[in-house]
Parts: structure tokens; C-alpha cells; sequence
């Protein structure tokens, strides 16, 4: 199997860390912009998109800096992260999105990732 490639892309958003927090790491928030539905058992979040069932384990989280889970599917080393920095110029709240791809299928992954970044600017009002 090949070992697939880490990327990150950076958004800014226009609201308080603390806000983007919630929509980061809650099952309702995340239900807001990332999923038709988001429920959580313990460590476990179980996204669903039209009825098809993601698992993701919450392997680490620090109050408004960042949120890292791991699909099932993924390999040990493997996760997805949403991270919370301020810009130290403009003091503006920058999201990176940090996940793992084959080298094929980043700039999807990438185009997909923004799509939904999108939707939670939309839906936060940035």
C-alpha cells in the first residue's frame, strides 16, 4: 500500500477563535458544515453524508487551538486536524486543515476541504 502524503491549507475566518472552536469540535457544530449528521459516543464521532456512516476517533484536542481525529479506515500515523492561529500581522483567525491523501488525489482533497470551509463561513458569517 502506498503511504499517503500529508497537506495543509489555511483559510482565514472571520470570528473569535473561541466560536470556530465550537463548530470545530461538537457534534452540533460539526453537523453545521461538515456532515448531514454528527453523533458522538465517548471518543467516537460518526459523521454521515446521505446515509453512508463515517467512524472517526478523537485522538487530541486543546480548547481553542485545535481538534485531531483519525477515520477508521486510516493508518496509525494518519489523521485529519483542524488547527486555530491568529495571524501575528493582521491578528486575523486562520483555520488549517491538516489531512492525508495519495500524491493523486491532494488537489481533490484540497478543492473538497475549501468547499466545505466555505460552507462553514457561510454558516458562521464570516
Amino acid at each position: 500500500m502506498s503511504k499517503k502524503n500529508q497537506y495543509t491549507i489555511e483559510i482565514p475566518i472571520r470570528c473569535s477563535p473561541s466560536i470556530l472552536y465550537e463548530f470545530l469540535s461538537t457534534p452540533a457544530g460539526l453537523q453545521e458544515w461538515f456532515a448531514d449528521e454528527v453523533n458522538q459516543r465517548d471518543q467516537s464521532f460518526f459523521f454521515s453524508w446521505k446515509g453512508v456512516e463515517d467512524e472517526a476517533e478523537l485522538l487530541e484536542m486543546a480548547e481553542n487551538e485545535f481538534v485531531r481525529f483519525r477515520w477508521d479506515y486510516y493508518d496509525d500515523d494518519e489523521y485529519f486536524e483542524f488547527r486555530i492561529t491568529q495571524s501575528d500581522v493582521t491578528n486575523e483567525t486562520i483555520l488549517q486543515v491538516t489531512d492525508f491523501a495519495d500524491k493523486t488525489d491532494i488537489k481533490d482533497q484540497q478543492q473538497l476541504w475549501n468547499r466545505q470551509v466555505n460552507d462553514l463561513k457561510h454558516r458562521i458569517g464570516s
